[in-house]
């Protein structure tokens, strides 16, 4: 039997209109050209251990309404740990944290940043000065004008001071969006702060997977067939219509309609209507086995230095207490390094960060380089982001790479996924409703008019 619906990829997009559709009761036929699920955000066997990682440790928010309720529709709700505090270091050791007082939005994490020892009161008045801009500029600025500058250009057009930037915004914005301040949008830099941060007490707060990636989004779905190593090569329309899907094996699919969930760049290789001029950045995940531990939180973000954040892991292997986690955003300078040479960039960098690493010795290794982890959220992107409608009358597009309100991130892909969704289901003559509606802004917030 024909499927209802195709879907062409398996990563977060791809997989989360299956789950919308398949619950609404249309029959789901996924293709994904590898053995696992789940796109850039999986895990793999690192090559001869027993050890098993994520690609990239990946983080989420509690303002991320989508990627919450896609979890939901998984059920595995209850596998996502949560914290109240994001605790920053700097090179010499010291810690401060980032966490919400009884103040109310936007002002709730104001006592928090205060209290900042990397910065002195000149730069944490600044970033006042910043904020205040911001929400202005928001209420005022069309989302075109915002996204013609980039949000360093911004950042300096609004008195902050250097420090302010390496230490609070550069250490913020950088791993929210992949990255880096000198290219990237303004206006997704001070969408990502507002919503994260500023609109609502709680939405700051930061979830961690407490199980591998392959294993959160390996659950089955009613009413989708998942076909794993099924590598599409091509898209066969004519008269404004998809009419079948080929796969390498020269099998191929037809359905009612179809969702295309794959990369911007293999979608475009197999049809030049398809084709995007956007850009990619790179995220390098650097995993280190000590043998102890020498992290005592569960996550702590760097400042001042290459590593970004680092991540500790109990694991289920003998040497999980030792394990850690470093993640570098928007990686350019790491690209073209060895292996070798990041790895004793990262030791050497958590040894200053955390004393215990002093004393520890490094058992094993392993470097991943995502090239093409994410579209970059450049200046003047937004305008070449697709919407979800393709050149074909009974196909859509999704990934975070669409046009989602989202930048390059799990909410944005889970968002674009239950957006083409909708437009299936219309389409197919049962319209259904999916996207859940972003955390509304409360306390003060909700007065000040930022849409």
């Amino acid at each position: 039997m024909e499927p209802d619906i195709i879907i062409v990829g398996g990563g977060l997009a791809g997989l989360s209109a299956a789950a919308a559709l398949g619950g609404a009761g249309f029959r789901v036929e996924l293709l994904e050209r590898r053995p696992i699920l789940g796109g850039r955000a999986s895990s793999w066997e690192v090559p001869g251990t027993d050890a098993t990682i994520d690609n990239c440790q990946h983080l989420l928010f509690w303002c991320c309404t989508n990627l919450l309720d896609f979890y939901k529709r998984l059920g595995v709700s209850d596998k996502i740990r949560w914290f109240g505090a994001i605790p920053l270091r700097t090179p010499d050791g010291r810690e401060s944290l980032i966490a919400a007082s009884l103040l109310p939005a936007p002002f709730h994490l104001a006592p928090s940043m205060m209290s900042l020892h990397a910065l002195g009161l000149g730069d944490k008045l600044a970033i006042g000065r910043g904020l205040l801009a911001m929400i202005s500029d928001l209420r005022r600025r069309s989302p075109e004008d915002l996204d013609s500058q980039t949000m360093m250009s911004w950042l300096e057009a609004r008195g902050q001071t250097p420090l302010a930037i390496e230490r609070f915004w550069r250490a913020v914005l950088t791993s929210a969006l992949n990255e880096d301040l000198e290219v990237v949008s303004a206006w997704h830099g001070l969408r990502v702060f507002w919503k994260g941060y500023a609109a609502n007490w709680r939405a700051y707060r930061i979830g961690l997977p407490a199980v591998s990636l392959t294993e959160l989004y390996s659950r089955e779905l009613p009413n989708v067939t998942i076909r794993p190593r099924a590598a599409v090569t091509g898209i066969d329309a004519k008269n404004g219509s998809v009419s079948a899907i080929r796969l390498g094996s020269g099998e191929e699919r037809r359905a009612n309609a179809y969702l295309l969930a794959a990369p911007f760049e293999v979608l475009g290789e197999m049809r030049p209507e398809l084709k995007l001029d956007l850009k990619h950045s790179p995220i390098t995940g650097i995993h280190l086995w000590f043998d102890r531990a020498i992290m005592e939180r569960p996550f702590t973000g760097l400042l001042g230095r290459t590593v970004q954040f680092a991540f500790r892991r109990h694991g289920s292997d003998d040497d999980g207490e030792g394990y850690v986690q470093c993640v570098v955003s928007a990686s350019r300078t790491l690209v073209p390094m060895s292996k070798g040479e990041i790895v004793d960039r990262a030791v050497a960098e958590l040894r200053e960060f955390f004393p215990a690493a002093r004393e520890a010795q490094l058992k094993k290794s392993a470097v991943v380089k995502e090239v093409r982890a994410t579209y970059s959220a450049a200046a003047g992107a937004e305008q070449v982001r697709p919407t979800n409608v393709s050149p074909w009358e009974n196909c859509w597009l999704a990934g975070d790479w669409t046009r989602s309100g989202w930048p390059a991130t799990m909410e944005g892909a889970v968002r674009s996924g239950y957006k083409a969704a909708e437009l299936i289901a219309e389409k197919l003559g049962r319209p259904q409703k999916f996207l859940v509606a972003d955390l509304p802004a409360d306390g003060f917030a909700r007065w000040l008019g930022v849409p």
